[in-house]
């Protein structure tokens, strides 16, 4: 399934493991797993080349989300991001992210009148966000527990 990701002409290839491949991926998931080992390569020459780490360790996740069953998808991205691409990534509006910017929770540089976020910076404080976000919850949850809004009984009925 091919898909074009809006603001950009990229296509981005959406690939699903077959049936038939199953077997072999999951084999290849439980080879990339061995740690200290170094992947290669092999050329239809024979060569071997020593696959670097940023690319096994994408491989690696993409060989566990096929052995998982799971769609997956890879996007090009850009190392700095206009505010509308940043703010597409966050899920938030434009208008958002630029609030976040000016009050310096994300870094930025000025190209011009344009600023411009890191993908880096960006991640990192995707991360950060819904690392919070996992907190606040849990402690919510914690609460309503304590005060007998949720017991064992509900989430039962949940499942």
């Amino acid at each position: 399934m091919k898909t074009i990701i809006p603001g950009q002409n990229l296509p981005v290839e959406s690939v699903m493991a077959q049936e038939q491949d199953s077997l072999s991926i999951k084999h290849l998931e439980s080879i990339l797993q061995i740690e200290g080992s170094q992947a290669q390569l092999i050329g239809a020459n024979g060569e071997q080349i020593t696959i670097p780490d940023p690319v096994y360790q994408v491989l690696r996740h993409v060989v566990h989300a096929m052995a998982s069953g799971k769609l997956v998808s890879v996007v090009i991205q850009d190392k700095e991001l206009t505010t509308q691409k940043a703010a597409d990534v966050l899920k938030v509006s434009r208008p958002h992210l630029i609030k976040l910017l000016d009050q310096g929770e994300i870094p930025y540089i000025r190209v011009g009148t344009h600023r411009r976020v890191r993908f880096d910076d960006l991640m990192k404080y995707k991360e950060q966000r819904d690392s919070k976000r996992r907190e606040g919850l849990k402690q919510f949850t914690q609460f309503l527990e304590a005060e007998g809004f949720y017991d064992d009984e509900s989430s039962e009925l949940d499942q």
